[in-house]
This record gives structure tokens, C-alpha cells and sequence, in this order.
């Protein structure tokens, strides 16, 4: 099983590429994340559960290493991301 890039990075321009790439690994991440919680839900064995869901862990807190790297790439995301959060809090 690999991973394949979901944009093509040569046809990107070059002011966007560490955005790009940025995005391609959190995108990687949450693949991750949502393949060892599967995993996890799947196994009877406790211990297994237990390390398959620390590895998740892990991969959430990469998936926030590789958010903080785009924030400081892209100011727009900042501020989308403030719009999210606020339309969330009038809705619930």
C-alpha cells in the first residue's frame, strides 16, 4: 500500500509548492489516523488496540506540526480557520 500525492507538485507554482507539499502530508496524516483507528476498532486483542491507538496519536500530533508549518505559509488559512470556528460556535 503507498501513497500517492493527491496534486501533481510539478505543475504547481513554485510560491504555492510548500503549501502544497504541507497539505499533501496532512492529508497523509489523516489517512493514517483514520487507518489505525480502523484497525483498532477491528482487533479483540487489547494490547494491539492499545498501541494501534497510541500510533494514531502520534499521527494527529504530526497532523498538527504539519497545520502550524501552513499557518505560518498561508495567512488566508488563518483566517479561514477563524471563520470555521466561529460558524461552529452560532450553530451549536
Amino acid at each position: 500500500m503507498l501513497s500517492q500525492l493527491p496534486v501533481n507538485l510539478s505543475k504547481v507554482k513554485k510560491e504555492h509548492l510548500n503549501r502544497e507539499i504541507l497539505r499533501a502530508g496532512m492529508i497523509a496524516e489523516l489517512d493514517a489516523v483514520s487507518f489505525y483507528e480502523q484497525l483498532a476498532a477491528m482487533t479483540d486483542d487489547e494490547r494491539l488496540k492499545e498501541v494501534l491507538l497510541d500510533i494514531a496519536k502520534e499521527e494527529k500530533t504530526h497532523l498538527g506540526e504539519f497545520q502550524t508549518m501552513l499557518l505560518r505559509y498561508d495567512s488566508e488559512q488563518i483566517e479561514e480557520l477563524k471563520k470555521g470556528q466561529k460558524e461552529i460556535e452560532e450553530l451549536i
